[in-house]
Parts: C-alpha cells; sequence; structure tokens
C-alpha cells in the first residue's frame, strides 16, 4: 500500500512547509502530498485561505502582498513555500500529489508545473492533482487530458466512486471515516484506484491495506510504515 505524507511529515514538522516536505522525504515517504492556493500569478503552499492557523499573519491570503506572505512564520521559522520551491526540495525523491485548494487560473498553473517539472527533469507522470473542487479537475482534464487526477470526498456518495469516474480520474480518495468494503470494491469496479485520508492508527492502516485500498495519507509516514510492517510479521 503506498504511503503519502499528508502536508507533508505534518506531524513532526510544521504542515506545508519545506520542512515538512524534507521530512518525509528523509522517512522515505512513497509519495508527499500538499495543499496550494493561487495568489497572483504564484502558487503557494498552504491550507486555509485564512493566514492565522498556520502562520503568525492574520488576514485572507489575497489581504496581503505575496512578499509580506512570504516573510511570515509558518511555525518553527519555516516560510511560506512556493509550488516551485516545493517541487526543487522533492525532486526525483518520490511522487507529488498537489492538491487545488484555491486555484483560479488552471492553464497558468498547468504550465507553471509543466515548465517547473521540465527544468527540474521530473517526469509527469510523478504528478497527482487532487481537489475537492471537482469543476477544477474537469477543467484539467479537458485541457491536459494525460493529467493525472484524484477526486477528493469527505463523504460516501450514494454512487460510491462513481463521480470520479466521471471526471476521467486515476484516483478516488476519500475520508478515512466513510470508507467501507462496498466504497473500496466498486472503486476497484470501475478501474479507480482508492485512496484514504487521514490515516494514522495501525488499525485503520491494516484494516484499508486488508481490502485493497491502493494509497494512504498519513501524517508521519514512518510509523505507518513500521504498524503496516508489524502487522505483516504477526
Amino acid at each position: 500500500m503506498f504511503i503519502y505524507a499528508h502536508r507533508g511529515a505534518s506531524a513532526l514538522a510544521p504542515e506545508n512547509t519545506l520542512l515538512a516536505l524534507k521530512t518525509a522525504i528523509a522517512q522515505q515517504a512513497d509519495g508527499i502530498e500538499f495543499d496550494v492556493f493561487q495568489h497572483q500569478n504564484e502558487f503557494i503552499l498552504i491550507h486555509d485561505r485564512w493566514l492565522h492557523r498556520t502562520t503568525n499573519g492574520i488576514g485572507s491570503i489575497d489581504s496581503l502582498l505575496l512578499e509580506q506572505i512570504r516573510k511570515l512564520d509558518a511555525g518553527e521559522g519555516e516560510t511560506v513555500p512556493t509550488l516551485l520551491e516545493a517541487l526543487q526540495c522533492i525532486g526525483l525523491s518520490c511522487q507529488i500529489n498537489i492538491e487545488l485548494k484555491g486555484v483560479r487560473d488552471v492553464p497558468l498553473l498547468l504550465k507553471y508545473v509543466h515548465d517547473a517539472c521540465d527544468s527540474l527533469s521530473i517526469p509527469s507522470s510523478n504528478i497527482l492533482y487532487s481537489s475537492f473542487d471537482h469543476h477544477l479537475l474537469k477543467t484539467i482534464k479537458t485541457i491536459a487530458p494525460s493529467a493525472r487526477i484524484g477526486a477528493l470526498t469527505a463523504n460516501k456518495p450514494i454512487d460510491y466512486a462513481g463521480f470520479a469516474e466521471v471526471l476521467d480520474a486515476e484516483f478516488v480518495n476519500a475520508d478515512v471515516t466513510f470508507v467501507d468494503k462496498n466504497f473500496v470494491y466498486d472503486a476497484k469496479r470501475r478501474g479507480l484506484k482508492m485512496g484514504v485520508y487521514t490515516v494514522d492508527q495501525p488499525e485503520d492502516l491494516v484494516r484499508l491495506k486488508e481490502w485493497g485500498v491502493d494509497a494512504v495519507f498519513c501524517n508521519n509516514p514512518l510509523n505507518a510504515r513500521l504498524a503496516l510492517a508489524d502487522s505483516a510479521s504477526d
């Protein structure tokens, strides 16, 4: 089962910072997931539109200039990274899941990522775009049909993974609270991969692996790997 570091190794370092990404790489995570907002023509790593939870700033992202956001403390002296800095940090270390939170200009995003990956020799197959905004995902697939996407849900739809199939997604990524065998089997029946977030309890990890889940998003990737190894040796 593939293990993504959720917002980097966010149990050990401030979420969505370069330190969290570096910690996830040191833990040999299979992939790293992080959140992205657009700020004018730049893209930055942050989970919330409001600054106060994860930085020492106040107000919304759009209320400050980029230079002002970059001077904020995002925890332990870390700053808010740009998407380019994140891609430079990760490089070829592992897979990359870019979760789109607030993106207005999809063509700009796709060109930004393409140019960055081209300069860093990161293959497009290493990039997965995911979002709760399914309109964004649909636009991505319209502009770039070969782009890999993961459709996020925080519930258990009546037709299970049907919404992700309609979007031509590779992954359906669902909240661990609502995932059951039927959800996993439905995804597989539709030719989709199943991802589950946020999974930090050993019992959940073992159960999801038994059900055939393809990927989990964990705040501490190393602990997740050790829990799975312990269960395999029992």
